[in-house]
């Protein structure tokens, strides 16, 4: 086995590792830390596909950010210490089962795509166009939907808190 070949091996197990510590931890900040290591793998696997800028985003937008937002949520919402009910038996078995099919369907849809080589060139990208594409509101322009996903998950968040803090007091 080669090292780039080891290397997203290990990459690899870790993201899937942590990920099933993050849906199966009872306690929600460790959930929220392991929530951290994911993304933060997910970012070295980005750099190890030569992707920086994508590692970048992924690390200060989604490890910076969206998971300290979830810190501190949980911090306003609940107790630190406070495990999370066991979940009924009926539920992880049907939680396993909807997780089992969309696995299926991910992994037949990607087999059944005819993938083909192109012999056009690559172009050539640099900040300049990065930085117009993410700040255009037209056409190819990402800040109008960076804009709008932001506004819905601070609504999500507010609604959130409201819900937790509802339930606390009845």
């Amino acid at each position: 086995m080669e090292i780039n070949e080891l290397m997203f091996v290990i990459i690899g197990a870790v993201i899937i590792l942590f990920s099933i510590f993050t849906v199966t931890s009872r306690r929600i900040l460790r959930a929220a830390a392991f929530l951290l290591f994911v993304l933060v793998a997910t970012a070295g696997l980005y750099f190890w596909l030569e992707y920086q800028f994508l590692a970048a985003v992924q690390i200060t937008l989604y490890a910076g950010g969206i998971v300290v937002l979830i810190i501190f949520s949980i911090l306003l919402t609940s107790n630190v210490g406070e495990k999370i009910d066991k979940v009924e038996t009926k539920k992880v078995i049907f939680s396993a089962l909807a997780a089992i099919a969309g696995a299926i369907l991910c992994i037949t849809t990607i087999l059944q795509q005819q993938f083909q080589a192109t012999d056009a060139l690559a172009q050539e990208v640099n900040m300049k166009v990065i930085g117009k594409s993410l700040l255009n509101y037209g056409e190819n322009g990402y800040a109008l939907p960076f804009e709008v996903i932001s506004v819905l998950l601070l609504a999500a968040m507010v609604a959130a808190i409201v819900i937790a803090k509802k339930s606390k007091t009845s």
